[in-house]
């Protein structure tokens, strides 16, 4: 598995990365560490959790990932491992869960109370990388930089990171950091697959000047550049499936990512990764790991067959002409995601 920097900082992680976010919801704890176990087995030694995870939310299983990955970490040498976790920050209401969310969601008082529960949960005395999971924009960001500059001083936590953050709040993030001599944002987790290259249109420019590293969630687009989707079919226990009969939020997503743009550019890449000889899951994540800003790109796995069919993927070098080809493909069908 190859390695690579987390931004400007020292420390350097696989360039897959295992999500958890469907453990203590869709997976049972043995499940789940049945993956975490053939994961680590095969080279992968990032693992991204939240405080918030599983998904979907509920007040009686809220925290849950975060337990079941502690208890297995504790099964392996802890300095081999990169874990990755978030505070919730002012998410939107349908966490429901009994976590800080709102205006001030990202103050010191927060902050802090919010490592102390994921420290404890995941059974360690640090997190390798400590993200911000929705950003405060009205709330400024001195303090929230300060307490979190706080926290590497400690060595409760080695590098700092955002999620769901936009251009202008990542230079903002710098520009503070910078003028005040806090720790800076060394990575960015947001939604970036073949589906959605919206973070090409400014971010991409972001990261490569500001060395910053960009670990892409959903590179199948919640599953839908597996061509599981195709044809009109929705298999038993997929997520989609479920969200059909879900409530407005779900159906909202069902439409985001099944929609007649979404599913002409998964099928013109189905064929592209036939042509080419390959699975269209692993064609995909290829894809993402050959962009220059991406360092580890999160994968879901929901059982430890999902995750054989992932893990080819680290490896996987695509050839210019299909490298071109999926420009093509995603340029005649641009963002059909929202």
């Amino acid at each position: 598995m190859e390695q690579r920097r987390l931004g400007k900082s020292g420390v350097s992680v696989s360039n897959l990365c295992c999500g958890t976010m469907t453990f203590g919801s869709k997976n049972t704890e043995e499940e789940a560490c049945a993956i975490l176990d053939r994961a680590f087995e095969a080279g992968i030694d990032f693992f991204d959790t939240a405080e918030v995870y599983p998904v979907p939310p509920d007040v009686s299983h809220v925290f849950r990932t975060e337990e079941i990955l502690g208890r297995w970490l504790k099964t392996k040498p802890r300095d081999a491992i990169v874990i990755a976790t978030k505070v919730v920050g002012p998410s939107a209401a349908w966490f429901k869960a009994p976590v800080r969310h709102g205006k001030g969601a990202l103050d010191r008082h927060h902050v802090r109370r919010a490592i102390e529960g994921s420290l404890q949960r995941l059974q360690t005395d640090y997190v390798d990388l400590y993200q911000t999971h929705w950003p405060d924009h009205d709330a400024g960001f001195e303090e929230t930089l300060e307490v979190l500059t706080e926290l590497k001083e400690e060595g409760l936590v080695r590098v700092i990171g955002s999620s769901n953050e936009n251009a202008w709040g990542t230079m903002k993030a710098q520009a503070v950091s910078a003028a005040h001599g806090l720790a800076r944002y060394d990575s960015i987790q947001n939604n970036y697959s073949v589906l959605n290259r919206r973070f090409e249109d400014d971010l991409a420019e972001i990261c490569r000047r500001e060395k910053i590293s960009l670990l892409p969630y959903s590179p199948l687009g919640a599953g839908v550049c597996t061509g599981k989707y195709l044809d009109g079919q929705f298999p038993a226990n997929a997520r989609f499936t479920h969200y059909r009969a879900g409530g407005p939020r779900q159906q909202k997503m069902v439409q985001r990512f099944l929609n007649e743009k979404s599913i002409a550019t998964v099928t013109a890449l189905r064929t592209l990764a036939d042509e080419a000889g390959l699975s269209l899951a692993a064609m995909c994540l290829a894809w993402s790991q050959q962009n220059d800003f991406v360092t580890s790109t999160i994968f879901g796995a929901t059982s430890v067959e999902q995750l054989e069919e992932i893990l080819p993927a680290h490896d996987l070098k695509l050839s210019d002409d299909v490298m071109t080809k999926i420009d093509e493909i995603t340029k005649k069908y641009p963002y059909p995601l929202g």
